[in-house]
């Protein structure tokens, strides 16, 4: 987790992880823990602000890489 937290913070867009009917900010070690993810759960990523389609990007390609080593 402390590895997608800090791949979400390289972007000055404000990036958001969604579970179900909580969204919290994916910089944060806080609200990322509250969600208390499993491996293998869907989770839905959003950005807004001048650098979003980067970050989702990053963020997805971050994602897919720790799907194939896992």
């Amino acid at each position: 987790m402390a590895l997608f937290i800090q791949t979400a913070s390289q972007y000055d867009s404000r990036v958001y992880v969604e579970v179900e009917d909580k969204k919290v900010n994916a910089k944060s070690i806080m609200g990322m823990m509250t969600l208390g993810l499993a491996a293998g759960e869907e989770i839905t990523v959003s950005a807004a602000g001048a650098d979003e389609q980067q970050a989702i990007e990053h963020i997805e390609r971050y994602l897919n890489n720790e799907i194939k080593a896992q």
